[in-house]
This record gives C-alpha cells, structure tokens and sequence, in this order.
C-alpha cells in the first residue's frame, strides 16, 4: 500500500501545480495499517470524521506517528462529543456554528489549550449539509474571533457532489473571496482554505485551497 499511495501523492502533486497546498489524507474508509503506510510514503496530515472509531485509531498507532503527525477532525461535530476531539485533534475543519465554537473553547480551556479551528462555509445553501451561511458567518465572526480558547486559522468548505466545473470555481473562488473580506473587515490574518477532496482538487488548488482532503484518491489503486 505504501508504494501506491506515493505513487498517488505525486501524481495529485503533479496534477496541481504551480500550487502547493497541503494534502491532507483522510483515513475514515482506512484503518491503522494504511495511515502507517500513509505516514511511511512521506504524509504527515490525517483526517477523520467519527470522533470515536477515530480516537481508537489515533491511539492504536504506534508513538511515533502520533506524535509527528497533525490530526484533523472534518466531520460534523455535535457537542457532547467536542471533549473526545478537543483532547485528540489538532485542527476542527468542521466548526458550524458560534454555540459549537464556544464548547470548543470552554473545553479546550480545561487542559490549557488553544484549539486550531475552521469555520465550515456551506455557501451553495445545501439543506442537506452544515455550515454558516455567509450571512450567519458575518453575524456570528466577531463574537467566535473573541473566545479565549480557540485560533480561527480560516474557512472549510464541501462542494456539492457532481457539481460542474464552471459551478465548483464560483463556489470556491466565494470561500476565497470570502476568507479575504472577513480578514479585512475584522483585521484578521486567516490564512487557510480547507476545500477540495477526491472529485474536485484540481479546481480547489486552483481556486486558492490551502488544505486538500483526499481519502479515495491517495489509498486506491
């Protein structure tokens, strides 16, 4: 497994060029055995979306890939699991709301610590999905960019699925455009896009994607 995932970290490297986001592999459909076949092809990022299945993934590895590797929770995240993320995650892609983001921070507070956050952007106004609107992100931006215990480091996003192209470059050239308002107007210096996964990286690198997430794409042959 470890030789088809580099293979298929080069080509996604090669596939976006000139851009350099960070590739995030998201381990979800994978157990421990490809996240250390992941980590041995060079990958230092890892992403899951059930709090509990991934906590007893991150803790069945071995010391040194739990310590060199960052941990990055993009699921939807409901508040009586935010304890369990907050003491095994590094980052929270998945952040929807101020409510949720003040139980990030009370918690986060409790072992001393500042939780890396995004805050998830559902600008194509799918009901199905979560996330602020960008109405909802205006309103609630400076009250979340106030609590002691979080560091809103930028904005995620989930593109609809089998959307066209010319639809997935507006969507996402909004996130951009939106990350880049909200910096000015709240004097912020939110650097990261988290957007694009197996079906549209090429066009979120393109679009401005600091962080792609890609499961399929890297695992498969």
């Amino acid at each position: 497994m470890q030789d088809t995932i580099k293979k298929n970290l080069l080509q996604i490297q090669e596939e976006i060029v000139p851009y350099t986001p960070n590739i995030i592999a998201v381990t979800k459909y994978f157990d421990e055995n490809a996240i250390i076949a992941a980590y041995q092809a060079g990958i230092r990022d890892f992403a899951e979306s059930r709090a509990v299945e991934a906590i007893e993934k991150i803790n069945n590895l071995p010391e040194e890939i739990k310590h060199n590797s960052r941990f990055h929770f993009i699921g939807h995240l409901q508040t009586n699991k935010v304890k369990k993320v907050v003491n095994h995650f590094d980052y929270i892609h998945s952040v929807d709301s101020l409510k949720l983001a003040e139980v990030i921070s009370e918690e986060a507070s409790k072992i001393d610590k500042v939780q890396k956050i995004l805050l998830e952007l559902n600008n194509a106004g799918e009901e199905q999905k979560f996330g602020f609107s960008k109405d909802g992100l205006h309103k609630d931006f400076p009250a979340i960019i106030q609590l002691s215990n979080i560091k809103v480091l930028g904005l995620m996003n989930m593109a609809p699925l089998n959307a066209e192209e010319n639809v997935l470059e507006t969507l996402f050239t909004d996130v951009k455009n939106t990350q880049e308002a909200l910096n000015k107007e709240f004097n912020c210096t939110m650097q990261e896009i988290s957007m694009g996964m197996s079906q549209d990286y090429k066009i979120a690198a393109k679009c401005g994607s600091t962080m792609l997430r890609v499961g399929r794409k890297l695992f498969t042959k």
